[in-house]
This record gives structure tokens, C-alpha cells and sequence, in this order.
């Protein structure tokens, strides 16, 4: 009996044994590259294998008739397959495609700096980079002006950006366009920025080849993102050289929300007594500024508000350039009212939402004097000096409304869609003679990140506009593509068109029958980045059209063109030297434009071929203290004379300024002064005491020709810097290491 129940146990497995089917073969990914530890299995059943260091799998089952084998590993998208199982063994090979992920996958950055906590950003310039960059004075502005791309101008405040005015850089904060992001300036002095680096979380600096989501900058775009909740409440105070102030930071308990208040006072009056100043200042600069914010956490997203009241108020007189004795008085007052609120929510199944308002006000009240020895008004009967004499009250006013909408549309890939409404007013009144304008500009647009692979990616957009001043309407397609080259480096590809209104002043005039101005740009770049080093290089092309152009005749055209062409190199390292951080910056522009009265293509006056920037810090833990240089040098920039002959505009003098060299120094010394976190900062510009020129003023009959200059050859800078309710020095510390 024994015997009979063992031929039968081993008679069935043998049956069994033989009913099971082979299924074998390998895995591997779309590149033919092996994948080790990949599930494979029949679907609905136990039975399967895994992958082994040679990419094959070998397993049997019992499933007969058409059955699904399923393929899948980590980081890739799993792959079906079916086949028919008879009394034949299978062979079955799987191809995975890597799976699109956030963390992996390639990024455009043609055109563009990012800074911030972004998750796929190249870290170039944090809030911290821009509060120590040696002589930069925690301008956000002239932090900027280190980086590839930007000029050297120190006459006329902005960005001048490839071979672009600084009216065709345009700043944005939370998505609206900021009308006046700089303090009211005299003619060749520029102001610095209105806007606290404090106040921002991220940046992103693009010098060409901007998101479709944006507009109206014929070069550049300078994206500033606010920050959002503190992480604690603290109470601030600052006494420095020039400007005294403080603010407070309230964080809710709950800390779901939180309102700020601000106030600085600026007054250069002991400063000027102290180190001497070219102009004459019959009233020295002189600056109110407040501001106030609060910030409310919503279920998925955040409502920020953010508010700010300047005003200033300066005077001065220089020597009259057609006369031995006479001056010319300037004075200008401004008032300057920013608001911004905007909503960022995640609205569930793959949609967020991104909303923003904001509404400016500025009003300049400005004249210029010709004046005796005695700083009394002068009428000489000479045309081209009485002409000097005038009065203007400009006020500009800009509201603007403005929605986004982003949708995941597969995997991490997003469509973003949206438009915005701006209304303008700017009533001007010149020697007692009034002009208005209005403009209804409203803009559609849409923008596609498209993952393809981890490999590749695609930006590919287009906006629409209308304004209603000139009654015209534009399309501007742009497209972008990125491909990632190793784990840690990648090239982008981008093109776009950009089109721009004219400035206001040449709207006035109803004769003129304007239209948009229109910059084509091409650019390819290569980013290699680590933790610690960030190499970058980029070259590009930028083709204008449609420039404005003045000839005598007051009857203005688009009739102007131009370009502007290059190759930028930027090297950043904190690895190389302990404690040492340094990024150096290098850009070759070759640009001419014909605009304004230009009478043919010439190298604007404001662009350099060669530039290159220096920055080095380093911080000593020991003493807690900081110390940050940066050397700045560009080639001389063209000037003109132009002189009227007829209908057009001959050239009566040209050359080139020096080259410009500026030596910036600053420190900052992490200490406590009773409760308090303090920062004590002492910096100083041009150190070497270079002879910086920008260029030449010339008198009316061009027999004499005078540089210009900045106020004084230095500005020295000292100051203290106390807050309580955190100690930020570690923090400092660990940043700067």
C-alpha cells in the first residue's frame, strides 16, 4: 500500500512538474543599458522573477491561455506584454522607459539665472549673495550687475542687458510688472533700487529667451518671487551713515499667518559734510520710505499683500557747460505708492492656481534753473541756454490684474495659461502744457513644460497682446528645449520673439503712427552644476526691429534696427579653496543699433565689448566675520556727438571712455549686542581710487566736451544692523562656509 501511494504522490508531481511553462529573457531600459532587480511577474498571479545582475529573469507557471507579463522597477514606467502560454517554453524581452521625476529630470535654463529654494534651481545669487557683494551696498541691482549679460553703466540706474536699454529690462515681483523699481535720480547719477533683497525668496535674472508668461521686456526680465511666512517674530533696528530705521515681524501662534510694518529714513547731510561731493546739493538726497505686509496661509496655498509709500527729495547745481559763470539748478520730488496682494492655491486633481493685483502710483515734480553767481534765476536771450529752463509734473499710474492657471497633464509635465489686464495713465505737464495718455493693454497667453524623458524637456509657448494707445496686436511664439548630457550637466536651446510698446515720451506726439518694437532672440547654452561649482556658457544672437527713430523732423518712425551678439562664461566655486567662495563672470558683446537719432548702425553708448566680473568672499568662523570683494572691469564704451544737418544727424565727434575698473570692498562682523543679533557692515566702492568716466556732455557749438562723472570718486559705507526674537549668526555661518 505504501508503495502504491508513493508511485501515485511522485506520478502527479511529475504531471504537475510538466505542466509548468518556462517564461525567461531580460530587461533593459530604452538605451539597451541592463536593469538589475526589475519585477517581472504574470499578472493576477504569484508567479514571476526578478531581474538579475545581468538584466535576465527566468521563472515558470502554471497559467495557461493568454496571459499578461508585467515588467517594472523603480524610476521606470512599467511595460505590459501579452503572450499566449501553450506547452512551449516563452522568451519575452522588456524595453523600460525611464519614468519622468522632478528630481531627475533635465531643466531649460537658456537665457536665465535662478536663485532661490527652488527644487530644480542652480543656485547663482541668494538673498545672502546680494547682502555681500563687496561694494554692492544690498542693491539688488548691482548684485545683478556681476553676473554675464549686464553693463557696467554707472550714470543711468537699470539694467542694460545684451546690447538693451534699461527700458527694455522690465522687473516683476509675485508676476506684475513693477513700473518704477528705482529711486528718483538727477540726470547722470543713477539711484539704486527701491526694493529690500530681504523681501524676496527667489530670483530668477533672465537675459534672454524669457517664459511666454511674460512680457513687454525687449531683453530682459528680472523675476522677483516674495517670501512667505517667517519662521519666527522679531523686531528690527538699523543706524548706519546714511540711514536710520526699523520694522517688526509678527508670526501668529498657529503661525498660519503674519503682518509686518516697516520705516527708513535716509539723509546724506552729515555724509556729504564729510566726504565732498562734486555738485553743488542745495538739498541733499533726503528719503521716506515705509512699508507693511501680511501674509495668510490658506487651506493649499498663501495670500501675501504687500504695501510701500516713498518719498524723496533732491536738489542740485552744476556748472552751466556753455557759460563760465552761469549754473543749472535741478530739483526733483517724487512720491512713490506700491501695491501688491496675490493668491497662490493648490486647487487638487493636478490644478493650481496663481493670481495677482497690483496698483502704482509716481509722481515727479521736477525743474531745471539757469542761475547767476548768486543762485538767482537767469534769462540770457540765448536760445540754447534759456531753452535749459523748464518745469514738469509727470504722474504715472499702472493697475494691473493678472491669472495664471497650471494643469498636470502627464507625469510631471504642466500646461500653464492665464492673462492679465494692465490700465495705464500718464498725465505730463511741461512748461505749463498738459499731456494725457491712457492705454487698455490686456495679454493672453500659454506654456507647455513638456518631460519627453529625463533627458529631455520642452518649453514651448506664445502670448498675445493688444494695446489700446497704439491700437495695435501681437502673437510672440517661443520655444525651448533642454537636453541633459550627463547626471549633472545639460544643454538648452531657445528662440523667441518679444515685442515692446515705445516709451511714453515718444507717444505724445498724435502724428506718430507707432508700433510695437520687436527683438528676435536665438540662444544656445551648456550648465554643468554640483553641489559646490556651477559652470556656465552661452552664446547668443538678437535681432531688432522695428526700433524708434527721431529724426529732426519731430514725425517719429519704427523704421530703426539692429543687433546684438555674444558668448558669456560663468564660473562659480566653493569647493576648490576651504571657506572660500568666488564666482567669476566674462561677456563678449558685439552690438550696433540704428534708434533714436543714430544716423546709421552704431554701438549704442551704452554697451561694452568686453566685460567680466570678480567676486570673492570669505567668511572666518573664529571671528565671525566676512569679508567681500569684487572687482569689476569692462572696455571703454562708445560716445557721440550728434549735430543736425537738414532733415538728419551728423556725427560731429566719437571715440571711446577708458576702460572702466572698479574695486568694491565690504565686511561683516556677526556679533550680539545685549538681546540683540547684530550685524556691524563697513564697505566702500572704488578702492583704488580709478578715474571712472561713462561718458560726454558737450556744449551747443561742440568746441568743449565734458566727462561724466559720479559724485564723488567713493562711497563709504558703515553701519549697524540689530534684530531680536533670533539669533541668525549660525545661520550666517553656515552659509557662508
Amino acid at each position: 500500500m505504501k508503495k502504491l501511494i508513493l508511485l501515485a504522490s511522485f506520478s502527479i508531481s511529475s504531471l504537475l512538474v510538466t505542466a509548468q511553462i518556462k517564461i525567461s529573457g531580460t530587461v533593459k531600459d530604452t538605451k539597451g543599458r541592463i536593469i538589475v532587480g526589475a519585477s517581472v511577474v504574470v499578472k493576477d498571479s504569484y508567479d514571476g522573477s526578478v531581474s538579475d545582475s545581468l538584466g535576465k529573469f527566468s521563472f515558470k507557471t502554471f497559467e495557461k491561455g493568454v496571459q499578461i507579463i508585467v515588467a517594472k522597477n523603480v524610476g521606470y514606467k512599467s511595460v505590459e506584454i501579452p503572450v499566449t502560454v501553450t506547452t512551449e517554453p516563452i522568451t519575452t524581452n522588456f524595453n523600460l522607459k525611464e519614468e519622468v521625476t522632478e528630481l531627475k529630470a533635465v531643466t531649460v535654463t537658456a537665457g536665465s539665472f535662478e536663485a532661490g529654494d527652488r527644487k530644480k534651481a542652480a543656485t547663482v545669487l541668494s538673498t545672502l549673495d546680494v547682502l555681500t557683494t563687496g561694494g554692492g551696498n544690498a542693491d539688488i541691482t548691482a548684485a545683478v550687475k556681476t553676473l554675464p549679460g549686464a553693463q557696467q553703466v554707472g550714470e543711468q540706474e537699470g539694467l542694460f542687458v545684451r546690447g538693451g536699454t534699461a527700458y527694455e529690462t522690465k522687473q516683476f515681483i509675485d508676476g506684475t510688472v513693477v513700473q518704477n523699481p528705482y529711486n528718483a535720480s538727477v540726470p547722470d547719477l543713477a539711484s539704486r533700487g527701491r526694493f529690500s533683497p530681504f523681501l524676496f525668496k527667489g530670483t530668477v535674472f533672465s537675459t534672454g529667451g524669457y517664459s511666454a508668461l511674460y512680457g513687454q521686456a525687449l531683453s530682459s526680465a528680472l523675476i522677483l518671487e516674495s517670501i512667505d511666512l517667517p519662521d519666527q517674530s522679531q523686531a528690527q533696528a538699523s543706524i548706519s551713515s546714511v540711514v536710520v530705521g526699523g520694522g517688526v515681524q509678527e508670526l501668529a501662534k498657529d503661525k498660519k499667518s503674519s503682518w509686518g510694518i516697516n520705516y527708513n529714513y535716509t539723509n546724506l547731510a552729515l555724509y556729504f559734510g564729510i566726504v565732498k561731493q562734486k555738485p553743488d546739493y542745495f538739498h541733499v538726497p533726503e528719503f521716506h520710505s515705509t512699508d507693511a505686509n501680511f501674509r495668510i496661509k490658506t487651506k493649499k496655498g498663501i495670500i501675501k499683500f504687500y504695501t510701500t509709500y516713498a518719498a524723496s527729495n533732491i536738489g542740485l547745481r552744476r556748472p552751466d557747460i556753455d557759460s563760465l559763470v552761469l549754473k543749472d539748478a535741478f530739483s526733483i520730488k517724487n512720491h512713490n505708492f506700491y501695491n501688491n496682494i496675490s493668491w497662490r492655491e493648490n486647487l487638487g486633481n493636478g490644478w493650481k492656481v496663481n493670481t495677482g493685483f497690483s496698483f502704482s502710483t509716481n509722481h515727479d515734480e521736477l525743474y531745471q534753473q539757469v542761475q547767476d553767481p548768486n543762485n538767482t534765476p537767469k534769462t540770457t536771450g540765448f536760445s540754447w541756454i534759456d531753452s535749459k529752463n523748464f518745469t514738469t509734473d509727470n504722474r504715472q499710474d499702472l493697475t494691473q490684474i493678472r491669472t495664471v492657471f497650471d494643469k498636470r497633464i502627464s507625469g510631471i509635465s504642466v500646461l500653464h495659461f492665464g492673462g492679465e489686464y494692465w490700465y495705464g495713465y500718464t498725465k505730463s505737464n511741461f512748461n505749463n502744457s498738459t499731456s494725457l495718455l491712457k492705454d487698455n493693454f490686456a495679454a493672453l497667453f500659454s506654456e507647455a513644460d513638456l518631460y519627453i524623458t529625463n533627458d529631455l524637456a520642452a518649453k514651448i509657448g506664445a502670448r498675445f497682446e493688444h494695446s489700446s494707445i497704439i491700437n495695435k496686436a501681437n502673437i510672440a511664439p517661443r520655444i525651448s528645449l533642454a537636453y541633459k548630457t550627463s547626471p549633472s550637466a545639460q544643454m538648452s536651446l531657445v528662440y523667441g520673439e518679444f515685442y515692446q510698446k515705445p516709451e511714453n515720451n515718444y507717444l505724445y506726439y498724435p502724428t506718430n503712427n507707432l508700433g510695437y518694437l520687436r527683438a528676435t532672440h536665438y540662444l544656445i547654452n551648456y550648465i554643468k552644476t554640483t553641489t559646490d561649482q556651477t559652470f556656465r556658457v552661452e552664446a547668443f544672437y538678437k535681432k531688432y526691429h522695428n526700433l524708434i527713430e527721431t529724426p529732426p523732423t519731430n514725425v517719429y518712425n519704427n523704421n530703426g534696427s539692429g543687433y546684438a551678439q555674444g558668448l558669456e562664461l560663468f564660473w562659480r566655486d566653493k569647493k576648490t579653496f576651504k571657506g572660500l567662495d568666488y564666482w567669476i563672470s566674462y561677456s563678449y558683446l558685439d552690438t550696433k543699433r540704428q534708434f533714436n537719432n543714430y544716423p546709421t548702425q552704431l554701438a549704442p553708448t551704452f554697451a561694452a565689448d568686453h566685460t567680466a566680473s570678480l567676486v570673492v568672499k570669505k567668511f572666518i568662523p573664529k571671528i565671525n566675520t566676512g569679508f567681500n570683494f569684487t572687482y569689476s572691469y569692462a572696455t571703454g564704451r562708445p560716445y557721440y556727438n550728434f549735430v543736425q544737418n537738414g532733415s538728419k544727424y551728423d556725427i560731429a565727434d566719437q571715440g571711446k571712455t577708458k576702460d572702466f575698473s572698479n574695486l568694491g570692498f565690504s565686511l561683516n562682523l556677526l556679533t550680539k549686542m545685549g538681546n540683540a543679533f547684530a550685524v556691524v557692515v563697513a564697505s566702500v566702492t572704488n578702492v583704488l581710487n580709478t578715474d571712472l568716466i561713462y561718458g560726454y556732455n558737450y556744449n551747443h557749438n561742440n568746441t568743449y566736451k565734458e566727462a561724466i562723472r559720479p559724485a564723488a570718486p567713493q562711497f563709504y559705507f558703515i553701519g549697524v544692523f540689530l534684530s531680536w526674537g533670533v539669533d541668525k549668526r549660525q545661520d550666517a555661518i553656515n552659509n557662508n562656509l
